[in-house]
């Protein structure tokens, strides 16, 4: 589903942010993303959704090499990817119900469809009862929530998460993860970057270490 193949990424000499990456991330998994502050996880992350190209090395996601692929293509990798990262990207003009069914409008699902979808995604992540509000009217946990609302209404086939519990209290944090557990079982692929050790202990199926760019262990519970 997901190959890595030798990846390498500079963006300023000398220093690399990722060292001669090799992993394989089968259809169906789930997988933990771990290692300190700096080591490269964001960046790997974005390499697979081809926001970043590498320096060298090769990208395969479902069959198609992601490095290779032409700029005006790129919508058709993302249809299939949900993501969440620090920033959130949210729309800050519009409401929270229009900032999850975006998603859902640009590939042309129904008006009674996009109602059910979002509505079901507000209600798992508990925001539901602020679809009106805007997102500055929410606090910052909330936004995180709404950010993950919109990564999963379109069930993708490959999720990734960058902290995605990161700012969110102990309780509600497994309750996103046990929503990503649910989407994993449905069939879809899953990657979180996380610093919560408790998550991955409770969680934690495959786990890849990261340490100033080189992958230092992989380990399988």
């Amino acid at each position: 589903m997901i190959e890595l193949y030798h990846i390498w990424k500079q963006y300023q000499p000398p220093r690399w942010a990722l060292s001669d990456i090799t992993f394989h991330v089968k259809r169906g998994d789930f997988y933990f993303i771990t290692g300190p502050s700096g080591s490269g996880k964001t960046t790997l992350l974005k390499m697979i959704l081809r926001e970043i190209i590498p320096t060298q090395g090769q990208i395969i996601v479902d069959g198609k090499n992601v490095v290779r692929i032409h700029d005006h293509k790129i919508y058709k990798l993302r249809r299939t990817i949900g993501s969440v990262f620090q920033d959130f990207r949210l729309l800050f003009h519009k409401k929270v119900f229009e900032n999850v069914a975006i998603v859902l409008r640009v590939i042309g699902v129904s008006r009674k469809e996009i109602r059910r979808r979002v509505f079901n995604a507000l209600r798992i992540v508990n925001l539901h009862h602020k679809m009106w509000e805007y997102p500055s009217q929410l606090s910052y946990g909330e936004q995180q929530r709404l950010a993950i609302a919109r990564a999963v209404v379109n069930n993708p086939k490959i999720l990734l998460a960058d902290e995605p519990t990161g700012n969110l209290d102990p309780e509600l944090a497994f309750e996103i993860i046990t929503l990503f557990k649910e989407i994993n079982k449905q069939g879809a692929t899953v990657i979180i970057c996380t610093h919560d050790r408790d998550l991955i202990r409770h969680f934690g199926e495959k786990i890849l270490f990261l340490y100033k760019g080189k992958l230092i262990r992989k380990e399988a519970l």
